[in-house]
């Protein structure tokens, strides 16, 4: 048996949304984050950022102190 397609919902960004948005950016909120509590994609909430032209924070990885070691 067949599964059955997961189907999308889009919604539109209203300006609740939009505010919301705003400020997390500006209180640095990881956007994994921002996702769980506004149920929208990354990738939804980043391109989003992109039209409005603010940043969204971002997980810098640290390098592991051994392949530090090896690199310089």
């Amino acid at each position: 048996m067949a599964k059955a397609k997961k189907i999308v919902m889009r919604r539109e960004y209203t300006n609740a949304d939009v505010k919301e948005l705003r400020a997390h950016s500006k209180a640095k909120t990881p956007v994994a984050k921002i996702a769980k509590l506004t149920k929208r994609t990354e990738g939804s909430l980043r391109q989003k950022a992109i039209k409005l032209g603010i940043r969204l924070a971002r997980l810098i990885r640290q390098r592991a102190p051994e392949r530090l070691a090896s690199v310089v």
